[in-house]
């Protein structure tokens, strides 16, 4: 019997997930890990055609695939009367998929398009590797971890039966950075001064009004103690002044994106951001003291993503509706001004921290095609 850790022998990897960097980041560090500990795999990705996969992936150097868009609806509504037509055309499109590939392994990272994949592997009797980011499971993994051969997850506590916890796969330019050593290069890459406190907030790709609302307000607060703020306020969402111009203050700097939140991470002394998943593992893999804001709606995910971080002292939680100018005021300032008490956070955030999610990733990726043979 051939298999795929053969010298010479091609391995097929098909990975599913897509629409939003909580999905496409973790799907292509798993990817670079497959490829780092199997040189020569080939890697399809498969997403759709509204997704950033579209983007990320062809620039990341892999095979993009797409199919449909098929939403698994919560509730009643034409969506769900749609439903199964929709998901057979797609688990239609997704065996294509697989066949064409040749595909030892699938493997998805849960979001719409994953749930015909695992579907259209199943069919065709291809091991399926699950890797769920949330906390709490989303609809997609909780039905392909029926059907998969292995199931890995960021959290523990998820739910999902025979789970292996593996931490979160990330780049390896965040799992691998030092924040002491970077710190000078970083705030010098984002225009900030070398020796202030430094706020950066941030509410993910597409921003958060209610976290832009709260800093805009307690910005002169911050400035006149001595803070300077970096606020990353999302695509289309600057902070305006009374004159309708983006708001100008010594000391503030706002910008819509940044491109390489490991910079981000070594310039901060405290970091305020949504709970994703993602912005969790991270923060504790390289150990930045956070404040973590979870949505407010959605199925309360986020609240859970942040409870193991928050408990070990690494981070402090704040509810959404919570978070105003006071609150940044009577809570963040103080600790902005107290050294001690931001290293006590960062050594007890990086001592939660995984840092090899996508290398044990690649190595159930790779035992489950071996096992597939």
């Amino acid at each position: 019997m051939t298999h795929p850790s053969t010298p010479g022998r091609t391995l097929s990897v098909v990975l599913a997930g897509g629409g939003t960097a909580g999905h496409i980041s973790p799907l292509l560090a798993i990817a670079g890990a497959i490829v780092d500990q199997r040189p020569g795999t080939r890697i399809t990705a498969v997403g759709t055609e509204a997704g950033m996969e579209t983007r990320l992936v062809p620039a990341a150097g892999y095979t993009l695939r797409t199919i449909d868009r098929v939403p698994l609806p919560r509730r009643p509504s034409i969506d769900l009367v749609k439903l199964p037509a929709r998901l057979l055309r797609a688990v239609r499109q997704a065996r294509a998929i697989v066949a064409e590939a040749g595909a030892d392994v699938v493997v998805g990272v849960g979001g719409y398009v994953s749930t015909p994949v695992y579907l259209a592997a199943w069919s065709r009797r291809v091991p399926v590797v699950i890797h769920e980011a949330n906390a709490r499971p989303g609809i997609a993994n909780r039905v392909g971890a029926r059907i998969a051969a292995t199931v890995a997850v960021a959290f523990e506590g998820t739910g999902l039966t025979d789970a292996v916890l593996v931490g979160m796969p990330m780049r390896r330019s965040i799992a691998d950075l030092d924040r002491t050593a970077e710190r000078g290069t970083a705030r010098a890459s984002l225009g900030l001064d070398p020796d202030r406190p430094t706020l950066i907030v941030t509410g993910g790709s597409s921003g958060a009004a209610s976290v832009n609302r709260a800093v805009a307000g307690a910005v002169p607060d911050l400035v006149a103690a001595g803070v300077q703020v970096l606020h990353i306020t999302g695509r289309g969402k600057a902070v305006l002044g009374d004159d309708g111009a983006p708001m100008t203050l010594e000391g503030y700097h706002q910008v819509e994106f940044v491109d390489g939140m490991e910079r981000v991470y070594a310039a901060a002394d405290l970091l305020v951001a949504r709970a994703g998943a993602a912005t969790v593992s991270e923060v504790s893999a390289v150990g930045v003291p956070a404040v973590l804001v979870p949505l407010p709606h959605g199925n309360g995910e986020q609240r859970l993503n942040a409870a193991g971080l928050v408990a070990a002292g690494g981070a402090l939680l704040v509810e959404d509706a919570d978070l105003g100018p006071d609150w940044i005021r009577r809570e963040a300032l103080p600790l902005l001004a107290d050294p001690a008490r931001l290293a006590a956070m960062s050594a007890a955030s990086r001592a939660q921290g995984v840092r090899d999610g996508d290398r044990r990733m690649a190595g159930l990726v790779l035992a489950a095609a071996e096992d597939g043979r």
